[in-house]
């Protein structure tokens, strides 16, 4: 099933594309504001997003700014009545893989959906996002606020556990076995604690990486 988010504070406009697409088997859950769509999105992401451009709190091109920091290859299209070639622009420019200009035919707008994930469905994610934290999956590489940082080995694993675990609480026990015990380096707890020190301190303490007292560690969003 396509899961959408859509961006849609015209309550009528919203009922109809959600109707329409729900019969050809989406999953639509209607956003109202700016803000409301980005907690859930710290959340979840869904298959696709649609978003228009004035909102009650923004404008649509900041919010597919945002969303695209976090996400290189989440398919978002805008419904918007701008149609001026300097909005379209904006608006492509702004991280959208598509435009389409209100007033729109349903069905016109469902096959460019299907057309859009035809074309990202092969591209994978490399990257994984926690608020100004990146981790590149192929370069092997860390980055808060878009600035790189040189970690050991030990580090670079321990954040990568746990950005894939986002949301949830890793266990100093699942950290000790799964970043050294797999590869047959036994240590004692005191070297996680060193290791995650150090980590903090070559990020500048994110408020993201969280610890779960006499537990753990978690990587949670925060706006």
């Amino acid at each position: 099933m396509i899961e959408v988010y859509y961006i849609e504070d015209d309550e009528t406009i919203a009922d109809l594309v959600k109707e329409y697409l729900a019969q050809q088997n989406c999953s639509v859950l209607i956003f109202r504001t700016i803000s409301e769509a980005k907690r859930a999105l710290l959340d979840h992401l869904p298959t696709l997003i649609l978003i228009d451009w004035n909102l009650p709190d923004g404008q649509g091109n900041d919010l597919c700014s945002w969303i695209r920091i976090r996400s290189a290859n989440l398919p978002i299209i805008f419904l918007t009545v701008r149609g001026d070639s300097h909005d379209i622009v904006a608006g492509f420019q702004n991280g959208a893989d598509d435009y389409v200009v209100k007033p729109f035919e349903l069905t016109v707008l469902y096959s460019r959906i299907l057309a859009l994930l035809r074309r990202t469905k092969a591209v994978r994610e490399t990257k994984l996002f926690c608020n100004d934290l990146v981790i590149d999956k192929e370069k092997l590489s860390v980055y808060y606020q878009q600035e790189e940082i040189t970690v050991s080995q030990p580090e670079y694993h321990l954040l990568l556990l746990l950005m894939e675990n986002k949301g949830k609480t890793v266990t100093r026990k699942q950290l000790l076995e799964e970043i050294w015990d797999s590869n047959g380096n036994y240590v004692n707890d005191n070297t996680l604690t060193v290791t995650m020190k150090r980590l903090r301190e070559k990020l500048h303490n994110p408020p993201c990486l969280k610890t779960v007292r006499s537990f753990g560690y978690r990587m949670e969003d925060t706006i």
